[in-house]
């Protein structure tokens, strides 16, 4: 796909969505999270350059929204479906549902809506999607007990962008390596020339180690999970609770996910465990080692009657005895038996293994003295090996988790995006069920529009309270009808529902029947009698809409209110005449009907919405329009219910005031 073709995207967002792994499938699929990863493009940008791109794969480049009531319509019916998602990504999702005339695009949404209203809306599933979120990429984390090793500046700048979690080094020989392998716990060597060397420290020859960095740093797919864990469990759970069959097996997931941390370390294992609190405690523990001997030594003491013959201690004072050497001849076995306390502490508390074990008797004993004092070097040497062993034990761990992992790491992608697009069907299937849809008739033999039992949800009224709407029309017609009787929301009814079938999606409505066009034309009533400006725009606008395609629907609500009354009917009569030789269904809202039916030099239908009386100052109306029918206005009604009201003559025999006045319509 070259995505410089699609509309709105040029060379820098192509350029960003060719750093994505699968830009093409998150094109033809409308998938704004994968989209929104792409580099400086927010959620919002990749739901229009995804609702771009399907109007492209179609060849439906052209706007099908050709005014701003028709956008916001369109805008209403997708908050109709936001507020039915849970997620994020839904709610973008949804945007992808954009109205065309192409009938492959329809169809690929009609097979989706299919699926979506065979299931069942469960609370349970609804609850475990609001912890779905698209999956993340975790910055890179700084690993330090491991650098990548090169002769070549062009390879170090390559493994640099390749591998950023490592240091990596340029080395000319293997002396240079290993002088490395003495600072780090292992040396990954880039080039094939270093096979066979033999150098100390653990050196690993791995020409394919940019090819396979999960291998070299599996810290990065443990981050990733980690990262991940909740929304991966969360979609685990609506794989359960809606009985979905999962790409991968959520008993080995939930395990793998177990042994992890929050910041991607193995957990679980009890030999780490015990390594990372012996490194942790070692300080701690010599510490306490050394009070429990000197508390052993200094209750021998206290105990201890030390006795010298005089001749004794003069012998002793002629050979340059010191006062330790006293200590060592008296107390030898105290001694002892203190180094023995202090190294039982310090085996017990760090519950060190044998070799350790060795290592740690090294941190006391020497020549008998008062205090006993640790051994730093041997303390050292203890916190290395400790410390070695536990990163061994680490690495060993978190190769393994990772190869476990590594199988999943495709299924969870597949996992969580299966899950959000639940969420996208869940919402299609509770607007279908909570406006009781129906899934139109859309092609090109259909003629204009026709709705059976339709019921807008944009009232500002509860949808049980909405009365159904019966219409159809085709051709070029006038709608009349009292004030209040519906006549706008007739015309938002039949905009909604060219709108949803030419989305692809159902319509509030027992039935309906929708003729397949390119462009939907929505002109709202005027706000107030325009200006000389204003006016000639619009009459600009009209001019064009008249000579355009064939395949539209118009819909214009009371344009008279753009002038006077008398030069209305005669403009709205000669839009008429230039739209009704043409092939397009136009339905124009007025109060000057029969005026401009007068007017017009062709026949025009008249449609009405007739008001069947007044009961206590309420007009009672019958919202679906008659066919043919040029419907009374208000005024028309009140002076007839006076008329039928009053006596009807007056004492002189004349007709009285009202009945005059209802001749004159």
């Amino acid at each position: 796909m070259e995505f410089t073709a699609i509309p709105g995207v040029g060379e820098k967002t192509a350029a960003a969505l060719a750093d994505l792994a699968d830009p093409e499938r998150a094109l033809r699929e409308g998938d704004v999270a994968a989209l929104a990863a792409a580099p400086g493009i927010s959620s919002g940008r990749a739901a229009a350059i995804a609702r771009a791109a399907i109007r492209h794969e179609h060849g439906a480049d052209g706007d099908f929204l050709a005014t701003d009531r028709a956008r916001d319509i369109y805008e209403d019916i997708l908050s109709l479906l936001q507020e039915r998602t849970v997620t994020d990504y839904a709610a973008r999702r949804v945007e992808t549902f954009v109205p065309t005339g192409a009938e492959s695009r329809i169809t690929e949404v009609r097979s989706l809506v299919d699926r979506a209203m065979d299931h069942d809306v469960d609370p349970a599933v609804l609850d475990a999607l609001a912890g779905v979120e698209p999956l993340s990429t975790p910055a890179p984390t700084r690993v330090r007990d491991r650098c990548l090793a090169t002769t070549d500046a062009e390879m170090y700048a390559e493994a640099s962008d390749a591998i950023p979690e490592l240091s990596v080094e340029v080395v000319d020989d293997a002396r240079d390596l290993a002088e490395l392998a003495r600072s780090y716990a292992t040396v990954v060597a880039l080039d094939e020339a270093f096979a066979g060397v033999d150098v100390d420290g653990d050196v690993r020859v791995r020409p394919d180690a940019l090819d396979h960095p999960e291998e070299v740093v599996p810290e990065r797919l443990l981050g990733f999970f980690a990262a991940n864990r909740d929304s991966l469990l969360a979609a685990a759970r609506v794989h359960d609770a809606a009985g979905m069959d999962p790409p991968c097996d959520l008993a080995a997931l939930r395990d793998a996910l177990s042994r992890l941390d929050d910041d991607g370390t193995p957990v679980g294992d009890d030999d780490l465990d015990r390594l990372t609190r012996a490194v942790d405690d070692l300080d701690a523990a010599v510490s306490t080692a050394e009070s429990v001997a000197n508390d052993h030594l200094r209750d021998a003491i206290r105990e201890r009657d030390v006795t010298i013959e005089g001749t004794d201690f003069l012998s002793l004072v002629e050979q340059g005895a010191r006062v330790d050497t006293l200590l060592e001849r008296e107390l030898a076995d105290a001694f002892d038996r203190a180094v023995e306390k202090a190294h039982a502490h310090l085996v017990d508390s760090l519950d060190l293994a044998e070799t350790e074990a060795d290592l740690a008797a090294r941190v006391f004993g020497g020549d008998p003295t008062f205090p006993l004092e640790r051994d730093d070097d041997a303390v050292a040497r203890l916190r290395t090996e400790l410390t070695a062993a536990r990163d061994r034990r680490a690495a060993r761990l978190k190769a393994e988790l990772a190869d476990d992992l590594g199988d999943l790491r495709d299924p969870a992608d597949r996992l969580v995006r299966a899950a959000l697009e639940r969420d996208v069907e869940l919402a299609l299937a509770r607007f279908a069920s909570d406006f009781e849809c129906t899934l139109p008739d859309i092609a090109d033999d259909v003629t204009g529009i026709a709705v059976e039992g339709g019921r807008s949800p944009l009232l500002d009224v509860s949808f049980d309270e909405v009365d159904p709407v019966d219409y159809a029309v085709s051709g070029v017609t006038l709608l009349s009808g009292v004030n209040s009787g519906g006549k706008t929301s007739t015309l938002d009814l039949l905009a909604l529902t060219a709108l949803l079938a030419h989305m692809g999606l159902p319509v509030p409505a027992d039935s309906a029947r929708v003729e397949r066009v390119d462009e939907l034309h929505y002109y709202a009533k005027s706000q107030g009698t325009l200006d000389a400006g204003a006016f000639e725009a619009t009459l600009q606008d009209f001019a064009t809409l008249a000579a355009g395609t064939d395949s539209r629907l118009v819909l214009v609500d009371e344009l008279e209110s753009i002038t006077e009354p008398g030069a209305s009917a005669k403009i709205i009569a000669g839009i008429l005449e230039a739209l009704d030789g043409q092939a397009v269904t136009a339905v124009f809202v007025s109060h000057l009907a029969g005026e401009i039916r007068d007017a017009a030099a062709t026949d025009v239908a008249v449609d009405g919405i007739e008001a069947v009386g007044l009961v206590d100052g309420e007009l009672q109306v019958n919202r679906s329009p008659v066919t043919d029918h040029l419907a009374r206005s208000t005024p028309e009604l009140i002076v007839e219910k006076l008329a039928t009201e009053s006596d009807g003559q007056r004492a002189d025999g004349g007709d009285d005031f009202y009945r005059r006045l209802l001749r004159k319509f």
